[in-house]
């Protein structure tokens, strides 16, 4: 059985535990009101997606 030789520094530890970061969130101008939004996702200002409109909106009725 394989025993490492040298003791693990704490920094190359903590270094190999932090890969779970995300990266930032993919936010994109809609397309209908050019707000920006979150990708793949309906917009909360006007309520389209693409390219039909699939939640009512007080502003989208107006």
């Amino acid at each position: 059985m394989a025993v490492p030789k040298r003791k693990t520094s704490k920094a190359r530890r903590d270094s190999r535990r932090a890969n779970w970061k995300l990266s930032m969130p993919g936010i994109m101008e809609c397309p209908q009101c050019h707000e920006p939004k979150l990708a793949h996702r309906v917009c909360k200002n006007c309520g389209y997606y693409d390219g039909k409109q699939v939640v009512n909106t007080e502003k989208a009725e107006a």
